[in-house]
């Protein structure tokens, strides 16, 4: 099932409320692919109702990037999502999200949201904490999911659900990952096929810090040189970042103490490729 817009979702989940039913959420920008069936599995696993909003947000794109040319097919995102288990998805317009007028935005500062992905997109976590705190105002979930693909946009979102005390639980699954060990992404449909075979470097990469902090290193100068270093044998690679901190606070660190975060993003082309993996003691 298929609804557009806030009046008739909220009739709909004030019912489900009223049964006393329990209403899981999967926020996503569309063209659903494993990783986002997988959040929809699980939702689907833990609560009665599983709402999968399907819009991909402009305020999170930045100039020169790629919203228009971004893939959707919700026809495609409707039969994927349903089959995972999803009871309806939200396919709202842009004007349903952001009326005519709409002005009020939500910010989460600091070196959270300035680092990483920050950097480089001064603007997108600003259009992240908006919509997704437009998307829970309007489902009120007990339980959200999100991919650790997204690493930092997670970090962010716990720092804002902590902050203004939203009663909602934030649940962060694994990354799903393609049998080579690419991440699964919407954008990997950008990829031409020599870019598609070099992208595997960054999984590789990151597999090779963690295996030598199993073994006993743990300095983050020396960690992220390993990472650089394995990227960069691939020719068409571009790194945009290659950077660890202590995770979830991303305060920086000079060594590895308890948790932390091994984070990268590169360009292949036209196209930003993510990726990052856990280092926990």
């Amino acid at each position: 099932m298929i609804i557009t817009t806030v009046k008739e979702l909220r009739e709909y989940l004030d019912l489900q409320r009223r049964s006393g039913k329990t209403i899981g959420f999967v926020p996503t920008m569309g063209f659903l692919h494993e990783g986002h069936l997988s959040l929809i599995r699980r939702a689907k696993a833990e609560n009665d109702i599983v709402v999968v909003s399907d819009f991909v947000n402009p305020t999170q794109f930045g100039p020169n990037e790629d919203f228009e040319s971004y893939p959707r097919d919700i026809r495609r995102d409707e039969e994927l999502a349903t089959g995972a288990g999803a009871d309806l998805i939200f396919y709202p317009s842009v004007e349903e999200i952001y009326p005519r007028g709409s002005s009020t935005f939500v910010e989460v500062t600091g070196d959270i949201t300035r680092i990483l992905c920050g950097a480089s997109r001064p603007t997108h976590f600003k259009g992240v904490t908006t919509v997704v705190t437009i998307l829970f105002n309007i489902v009120q979930p007990q339980k959200a999911y999100f991919g650790q693909k997204d690493a930092q946009q997670a970090a962010v979102l716990m720092k804002m659900v902590a902050d203004l005390h939203m009663n909602i639980e934030l649940v962060v699954c694994p990354i799903v990952r393609e049998p080579d060990g690419l991440a699964m992404s919407s954008r990997n449909t950008y990829l031409s096929p020599e870019e598609r075979a070099q992208a595997i470097i960054l999984n590789r990469a990151l597999l090779e810090a963690k295996a030598a902090f199993e073994t006993g290193e743990d300095d983050v100068e020396q960690l992220t040189r390993l990472i650089t270093g394995k990227i960069s044998e691939a020719p068409l690679a571009s790194i945009d970042y290659v950077s660890i901190y202590a995770y979830p606070s991303l305060e920086p660190t000079e060594t590895v103490k308890g948790k932390a975060l091994a984070a990268v993003a590169v360009r292949f082309g036209k196209t930003r490729l993510i990726d990052n993996i856990i280092l926990e003691k």
